[in-house]
């Protein structure tokens, strides 16, 4: 009976242990692995088989056969049975390899020049090409001799398999000793990824093809293919460390590294993972410096980076938090591994894109330690891979598009042609010329209005005069997007019935539209007529049309023509931030998506500080220019206010004071010096509002209660920030997430800009506090009533809505700011101005 018993269990605990591995497997449908001019199946490494070129049913070679050589097996040479035999091509042969399933796979050539009397392979020159992709231009010459040379790709396959076409030059031949093809999991490589620096995302079209420069194993020893399910090789790291006395490598069992939904061994090994390079202990109170890595490429590519992250050296979760680096730019600030885990020893990885210019040839890859200070000092890396991406003429060689050949046309055919072309192109201007003179008739001139305005090649810095008349014309020589004609934004509008009126501002009433196209867009039209709003009408076309990003509202187009001024952005259905806080009917927000909300909106203003071009500051922060759409996704928008940063050699910009009462950063005002830490300040001030629900400045209440700022600093100070929250609120906050959220909100409203945190830091915190309050939800069903907040106190008034920031602070006290005597236009979605 007992034996039964034990053999029952013996039975299920395998057949859980088969399907666990039949799970967890990827099964490419596509493996070739061939062996070019083999006569026999050849083991590789132990893992593969390579099978002969002619044994395939659905590989074909065209001319039907190259020229087959054999050499001796290579004593020592790694995989030498597949390199003793190798197929030359005299001229042009292609292979034909019919794949089953469309989409990206895996590309691997093997080369070694075999000796042979008649053949010198050392000195074949030759090209690759890939279904029209050219892949390499050969040279083994200019390579290792005593070495295989082993090149991968990732290469796009449709209906009509690969084509892969060897082409000699001149007198010389190509070869190939062995191909490997297998079918990629369909997620293994995004449509789109961020590019460093930072901005939108960047499209991979799917005919893009890849080349494996690097892939290395961070702190671990060389991973060879029989390590890993794709067949990949990883190499140590040793040397590409620009200081080896900056790094310390750390290892795990590689049993113990998890896999999270989208992460699988077939984006990399568990032994990858298990491996990493964290920052040494250099002995000193505040380690401040980077592990860095130094890797040597071709100039002109774009290069795809894929950074493996395990957090293996931590004991607790939130506890390893560090920037990451991508030539010298940010690639992520204050990365906590383990907030995209949830969980410690977990893989995760991030994609990104870097263009290396003309006169470049390496790609610097850095990791340390974030600004704040109040969490131990570490860093790490675990495995990264650098891959080169076909330029635009689809080539993986050279660092330029190549011009095609001068057709070698006989001289004189040349002059004639020449000669000829000329005559009629001489004859064909001459009629054109007739025939608009005889139908030329005089118009009227177009009436341009007498208001002149700048139209700057800098935004904010310097002028150039432009008639409104010519603004059309200007703005598509600047690269500013879409001109919509009066007409189509009239259709859009129904005529501008009043019933699709969503808002209305100083600068005039904004309507909820939809473009022939479907694309439904808020059309904010300025009076016409009026002159008001023209500098702030300029700003917003020049500074949105350089900037797209997830969290900043996208202008759409604009138009300019019978004395309309009209700005169409993308609509949302949300509307601001203000009316979902108080003064309307809408449901409370959760804290939760109040604090998402934050880190969205403190996203867009993190980029427009450090991810444009330029350095770009909002200056009229606050709850109605913070838009909403339908899930609650933050934006920022109205930009009509917005300055450049001021320069490398600067610390401020000197302008007149602008922005909204409650909101303005006193230092700013004080002293005519703009910096982003006045954006900083003024989210400071949304970040009140967003936890009180009232007025940044409410008339109404007692004289200490007017300012929320003044009167949640009050507070905080106390400790007591709970006494004056929103009262949807009350009991289900957590306290430790109230509280990171207070110190934030204190930082930013230090008195001095030197005192309060980048954005990058401000949008750190916020994302602490959303996990501290997601962690207290996921412990909901334990004990921990006693994390959140208590019943709020009864004496606490009722706040009431106050129209507060109907006005702009406009100071005339700095002459040289154009913008000064101009009225401001108010946020798309305010029923008032500001």
């Amino acid at each position: 009976m007992e034996v039964s018993v034990v053999l029952v269990l013996f039975f299920f605990t395998f057949l859980f242990f088969v399907q666990s591995i039949n799970c967890s497997g990827f099964t490419p449908v596509d493996v070739f692995l061939i062996d070019c001019g083999g006569s026999n199946p050849v083991e590789v490494d132990g893992s593969r088989v390579f099978r002969p070129d002619n044994s395939f049913r659905n590989v074909k070679l065209s001319p039907s056969s190259g020229i087959v050589v054999s050499g001796d097996v290579i004593n020592g040479l790694s995989n030498s049975a597949l390199y003793s035999s190798v197929r030359i091509f005299e001229k042009t042969s292609v292979y034909v390899i019919g794949t089953k399933q469309i989409g990206r796979h895996w590309l691997r050539l093997h080369f070694f020049p075999v000796q042979n009397t008649r053949y010198s392979l050392k000195s074949a020159v030759f090209s690759v090409m890939a279904n029209g992709i050219t892949l390499h231009r050969f040279s083994f010459s200019k390579s290792s001799q005593n070495s295989p040379v082993m090149k991968e790709y990732v290469i796009e396959i449709g209906d009509s398999g690969l084509e892969l076409k060897f082409s000699p030059s001149n007198g010389s031949v190509a070869f190939v000793n062995g191909i490997e093809v297998v079918a990629l999991p369909d997620t293994n490589f995004p449509s789109g990824v961020v590019p460093v620096p930072f901005g939108p995302e960047v499209e991979i079209p799917k005919r893009v093809a890849f080349e494996t420069v690097y892939r290395i194993n961070m702190g671990g020893p060389v991973l060879t293919p029989k390590n890993d399910s794709m067949w990949r090789t990883w190499e140590t790291d040793q040397a590409y460390l620009i200081s080896a006395a900056s790094a310390n490598n750390v290892s795990v069992n590689p049993n113990l590294i998890k896999y999270i939904d989208g992460v699988s061994a077939e984006i990399a090994p568990n032994s990858v993972y298990a491996t990493a390079q964290e920052m040494a202990e250099a002995n000193v109170t505040d380690q401040r410096f980077n592990i860095s890595w130094r890797f040597d490429v071709d100039e002109g590519f774009t290069y795809f980076i894929r950074l493996h992250f395990c957090d293996i050296v931590s004991t607790v979760l939130n506890n390893l938090i560090f920037n990451v680096y991508i030539n010298k730019q940010s690639a992520l600030t204050s990365f906590d591994i383990s907030s995209k885990t949830m969980v410690l020893s977990a893989a995760y990885y991030a994609d990104f894109v870097t263009n290396v210019s003309m006169g470049s040839n390496r790609i610097l890859v850095q990791v340390g330690p974030p600004d704040f200070r109040n969490l131990p000092t570490n860093a790490i890396l675990n495995g990264l891979e650098i891959m080169k991406m076909s330029n635009p003429c689809g080539s993986l060689v050279g660092n330029l598009c190549e011009i095609r050949k001068k057709s070698k046309f006989p001289r004189r055919k040349l002059v004639a042609l020449a000669i000829s072309s000329a005559v009629v192109f001489a004859v064909l201007v001459f009629v054109v010329a007739a025939l608009l003179l005889r139908l030329h008739r005089p118009k009227k001139p177009k009436r341009c209005p007498s208001t002149w305005f700048s139209l700057p090649t800098n935004v904010g810095n310097s002028d150039s005069k432009v008639s409104i008349c010519s603004l059309a014309s200007t703005a598509q020589s600047h690269g500013l997007g879409r001109v919509l004609s009066f007409a189509e934004i009239r259709e859009a509008t129904k005529n501008f019935d009043e019933s699709l009126v969503i808002g209305v501002g100083g600068f005039g009433k904004v309507y909820k539209g939809v473009l022939e196209n479907g694309v439904m867009v808020a059309v904010k039209r300025g009076n016409p007529g009026s002159r008001q709003g023209l500098t702030e009408f300029r700003t917003e076309i020049l500074m949105l049309s350089r900037l797209r990003h997830r969290h900043l509202v996208s202008l759409i187009g604009y138009c300019e023509e019978q004395n309309e001024m009209i700005l169409v952005y993308e609509f949302m259905a949300g509307g601001p931030l203000r009316k979902h806080l108080y003064g309307s009917n809408l449901p409370s927000l959760s804290w939760k998506q109040r604090l998402e909300i934050c880190i969205g909106a403190a996203k867009g203003l993190h980029y427009l500080h450090t991810g444009a071009s330029d350095t770009i500051i909002h200056r009229d922060v606050k709850t109605t220019n913070i838009l909403l759409d339908e899930n609650f996704t933050a934006k920022v928008a109205d930009f009509g206010l917005s300055k450049l940063g001021p320069t490398l050699d600067q610390t401020h910009v000197s302008t007149a004071v602008k922005g909204s009462f409650g909101y303005l950063d006193p230092e700013y005002f004080r002293r005519q010096q703009l910096t982003e830490k006045s954006d900083v300040y003024s989210f400071g001030v949304v970040l009140m509002e967003i936890l009180c629900a009232r007025p940044a400045i409410n008339p109404a209440l007692p004289r200490e209660q007017v300012n929320i700022a003044e009167w949640g600093m009050y507070w905080q100070k106390r400790g007591q920030l709970q006494r004056i929250i929103d009262s949807n609120l009350v009991g289900l906050i957590n306290i430790d997430s109230l509280r990171k959220f207070g110190e934030t909100a204190e930082k930013c409203l230090a008195e001095h800009g030197v005192e309060r945190p980048t954005m990058g830091d401000v949008l750190w915190n916020l994302e602490y506090a959303l996990q501290l309050q997601e962690a207290s939800i996921q412990n909901d069903s334990s004990d921990n009533s006693a994390k959140h907040i208590p019943e709020i106190p009864g004496w606490i008034p009722q706040v009431e809505s106050v129209d507060t920031d109907r006005y702009d602070i406009v100071s005339d006290q700095v002459a040289s700011d154009a913008t000064t005597t101009s009225d401001v236009f108010s946020q798309i979605m305010d029923p008032r101005g500001r």
